[in-house]
């Protein structure tokens, strides 16, 4: 988990130079040069990408679904390749004139229980492409593996990232392994665990590993690393353990956080039967992480993780303050929530088993049965009010109706292995293409006119929900809305027809209820918010993006 600009408005005037910046050896090596980034949608490429564009690199993403990187600002700058890194003929096609190639991805939440053959096939013939090629760098960002470790006693996540590693070393091609324990940074998993924890549990009964020691990380300085390892020596092959300055346990973790943001000290208590996988669910439960990503997370924390070197700095120099400290890191990390810039989070990656297909543009679809809900309204507001109440749904504005059924159902979903409603959003207000939302994930969004969501949530069949806003031919506006759900086999039949009789009560109680909110923002000025009982319900479970009243403003 890595990437954020966090350091950039540190206060540092001169953090161009303290990022990736100034006509240094890695900007003025660049011009001109080709870098392949996979992972572009995940949390460390999409972060990346516009560090490689500031440091003079062109930049090709490999995307499996390209349309998701359409909305990001820097997606005109770059060039879009559709395939996937298990795919080595799309893997081959995309090297294509490449002279540094990026690997950012690994099965880590995707899953699968076979995900270990998983990465290692796709880094094999991600290597053999590499070589021929004649790619001149590999970077990979892996995990920093603790020291006299056998790496079968290590955790299965741990060791597939190190595998990896072994891998591309491998391959032909001069390969940088940048190794790192928990990076911090807005949206990152480690930090939204980290965050909710401490923030919504005064007193934790808490599993030993808690006592682990760990070398966090700021993510600014782990973006400015992978930039920095593009322009190492050819004749530089080898590992690199990164980490920032602080050693700390993960209980000196939650206090310093405390602190930070200003909080009650949190009393800590240690009990030995909580396992890993123990740890996970009750992660699972309190924080917005899935124990699916918790549980490797918290399995890597089983062993001291802290680097036995820093001999990255002899290649990429450290400005001046720089590794951040932890306070710092978690200083800047909150101050990018409070200001709702966080630019993608952990949940920018898709859940397996979400549709990848558009949605069907009529129900005589020839994919089988589609099951639709559609109602609209007229409203008395512009449009453009209206288009703000539709972008502004779910995290902490709600969902419109039924709120206390939409935190059981998101509850339901966790307990079923889901990711539920924690997700909520990136940005309390504007939305693009990829998104996670909640338990749904942005499809489609037409500026002003379409919000289309696919469902993520666990369920037999696949779901999305259509929101439109319109004008008819007398210039009034009008909401549409449109649920539709294509069942898998007789048990997705009886649960369109188990749901049906509550239609009525949560899509049209939506429709109600975002023309009243779209009324109310248009002729009031008010904020685009569900009512007072919706946004209630939304903060018992959890659904809000915002931290605690603790933390310091910008």
């Amino acid at each position: 988990m890595a990437g954020d600009s966090e350091g950039r408005d540190a206060g540092n005037g001169g953090d161009a130079a303290a990022g990736t910046g100034g006509e240094s050896g890695a900007r003025a090596a660049g011009r001109g040069a080709l870098c392949l980034v996979t992972g572009a949608t995940g949390y460390i490429g999409g972060r990346l990408v516009p560090e490689l564009l500031a440091a003079g690199y062109r930049v090709r993403c490999l995307a499996r679904t390209p349309e998701k990187l359409r909305d990001y600002p820097w997606s005109g700058d770059v060039e879009v390749v559709k395939g996937d890194v298990s795919d080595e003929d799309s893997v081959g096609a995309a090297m294509d004139g490449v002279g540094i190639a990026y690997y950012l991805v690994h099965a880590l939440g995707q899953g699968k229980r076979d995900f270990e053959e998983t990465d290692r096939r796709a880094a094999r013939a991600f290597g053999r492409r590499a070589h021929a090629a004649r790619v001149r760098r590999l970077v990979y960002l892996g995990g920093l593996t603790p020291a006299g470790v056998p790496e079968r006693e290590l955790s299965p996540h741990l060791r597939s990232r190190a595998e990896v590693g072994h891998i591309l070393l491998g391959s032909g091609v001069p390969t940088a392994v940048l190794r790192a324990a928990v990076i911090i940074g807005s949206g990152s998993a480690s930090f939204e665990m980290l965050r909710y924890l401490t923030e919504r549990l005064p007193v934790m009964v808490t599993p030993s590993w808690i006592r682990t020691r760990i070398q966090p990380i700021a993510v600014r300085d782990v973006l400015r690393y992978l930039v920095g390892a593009a322009d190492l020596p050819a004749d530089v092959s080898r590992p690199f353990d990164v980490g920032g300055p602080d050693i700390v346990t993960y209980r000196d973790m939650m206090r310093r956080y405390a602190r930070v943001a200003r909080l009650p000290r949190r009393l800590v208590v240690t009990v030995p039967v909580l396992t890993p996988s123990l740890s996970s669910h009750w992660i699972g439960l309190v924080t917005p992480v899935p124990s699916g990503i918790a549980k490797p997370l918290t399995e890597s924390l089983r062993h001291e993780v802290v680097c036995a070197d820093h001999d990255i700095a002899r290649y990429v120099p450290d400005p001046p303050g720089h590794p951040y400290g932890l306070d710092r890191a978690i200083e800047l990390a909150l101050r990018r929530v409070r200001e709702a810039k966080v630019a993608t989070r952990w949940s920018s990656a898709s859940v397996p088993g979400a549709p990848s297909d558009p949605l069907p543009t009529d129900p005589d679809w020839a994919g089988g049965s589609l099951y639709t809900d559609e109602r609209e309204a007229p409203v008395d507001a512009t449009r453009a009010s209206l288009w703000r109440v539709v972008e502004g749904i779910g995290g902490a504005h709600g969902w419109y109706s039924m709120s206390a059924a939409w935190a059981v159902r998101g509850l339901l979903d966790r307990f079923a292995g889901g990711v539920g409603l924690r997700r909520g959003r990136r940005d309390d207000e504007h939305l693009r293409v990829g998104d996670s939302l909640d338990f749904w994930r942005v499809e489609e969004i037409e500026r002003g006119s379409l919000l289309r969501l696919r469902a993520e949530m666990r369920m037999p069949g696949l779901a999305w929900l259509e929101m439109r806003t319109e004008q008819d031919d007398a210039g009034r506006t009008v909401y549409r809305q449109r649920a539709l759900f294509h069942p898998r086999g007789a048990l997705g039949q009886a649960y369109w027809w188990s749901v049906y009789p509550f239609h009525a009560l949560v899509f049209g109680g939506m429709v109600r209820n975002i023309a009243a909110a779209a009324r109310a923002l248009d002729h009031e000025g008010t904020s685009p918010t569900a009512p007072a009982s919706a946004r209630a319900t939304s903060r018992r479970a959890g659904l809000g993006t915002r931290p605690g009243p603790g933390v310091p403003p910008a």
